[in-house]
């Protein structure tokens, strides 16, 4: 088969794509054929080496993908030749709240072999059915963002109907979910992103309000919307070069909800601002299988849709990760095997 993939950290440059080993599925794996694969800035870090993590090389990165099940291992039940699939791929257990948390937790793509891929051997147990008639773009662009922001906002931060939230990275993948996922549950939405367009995207998809972060500093807009209150929740998952203001654009006893820093992890963080006016830092994962399905039946069935800003070969996944990383489009990205165009 053909595979995206990379023998060493670095650029773009060291991104392939080519001949790789036919996958053999475990007892409990599914074969699938691979229709469509969707990047996520986790394949950025990744291929530029994160601390830590000592892949196998070479690695395949993609931590989401959609296709149709080709071969089933000898324990697998739940699916059968045939079946749509989409990939969850966080592997074991990560909810803050179980006591049994599984130290060993981790995500395909991140910490073995991904999925970006004409074929992929993956864990029954990381598959989910996708009905008739769903895209298969839209299959392979949902499940990461849309698991991450539901969790993240209504398992974890416990947003409520009536609240105030602002969503930085508007248009981003997990951006524009967690955009939808407020507004769908009811509350005051406002939004941040760099262009017109952007904002206006936003608008589409559920935002009350819209900032533009290049032209004025979001918490200073938030005071103004807000006459000096602040917001009841920000989700950031932009890191440091967001974090001072997204502290000052919280209300007293507000949070932060957090699921990423792809502009870096360590910010100051602002403990004076923290402890007088009462703040939570929420950090968030992935999602647990019923999570996972919640906000899936919901993609599913319309509800939330998916922005699919760029679809490409699997062959200019290089150029995939172009876009991403210079802010070129907004939505997801996604990729096809070249032997499917």
């Amino acid at each position: 088969m053909k595979a995206v993939q990379f023998e060493e950290h670095g650029g773009r440059e060291v991104i392939e794509y080519g001949e790789f080993p036919d996958p053999d599925p475990d007892r409990d794996e599914v074969l699938v054929d691979v229709k469509a694969g969707a990047l996520n800035h986790l394949d950025i870090w990744t291929r530029k080496g994160l601390p830590g993590i000592d892949l196998e090389m070479p690695h395949i990165p993609g931590s989401d993908c959609a296709g149709v099940v080709e071969e089933v291992g000898e324990d697998v039940t739940r699916f059968e030749e045939g079946d749509r699939v989409a990939l969850s791929a966080g592997v074991g257990d990560n909810r803050m709240d179980d006591p049994t948390l599984d130290p060993k937790f981790h995500i395909i793509g991140e910490h073995v072999r991904g999925v970006h891929s004409e074929y992929a051997a993956i864990p029954e147990d990381n598959l989910v059915p996708v009905p008739e008639g769903v895209d298969w773009e839209v299959a392979a662009a949902a499940p990461l963002v849309f698991q991450t922001a539901w969790r993240m906002l209504i398992h974890r931060g416990e947003l409520q109907a009536g609240e105030d939230v602002l969503v930085l990275g508007a248009s981003g993948g997990v951006g524009h979910a967690a955009v939808q996922v407020a507004a769908h549950a009811g509350a005051t939405v406002y939004a941040t992103a760099s262009t017109e367009e952007k904002l206006e995207y936003a608008e589409e998809i559920g935002a009350d309000h819209t900032i533009n972060y290049e032209e004025e500093d979001f918490s200073r807009a938030i005071r103004e919307e807000t006459d000096g209150a602040g917001v009841d929740m920000v989700v950031d998952h932009v890191g440091a070069a967001t974090w001072d203001e997204s502290l000052k654009s919280l209300a007293k006893g507000g949070r932060i909800v957090t699921c990423g820093a792809t502009t870096g992890p360590n910010p100051d963080a602002g403990l004076n601002r923290m402890f007088w006016n009462q703040l939570s830092v929420i950090g968030s994962t992935m999602a647990t299988p019923e999570q996972t399905e919640e906000a899936l039946e919901l993609v599913w069935d319309g509800t939330f849709e998916p922005e699919i800003g760029e679809v490409l070969p699997m062959s200019e996944t290089a150029r995939a990760h172009e876009i991403i990383e210079e802010r070129e489009d907004f939505g997801k990205v996604v990729v096809v095997p070249d032997s499917e165009l």
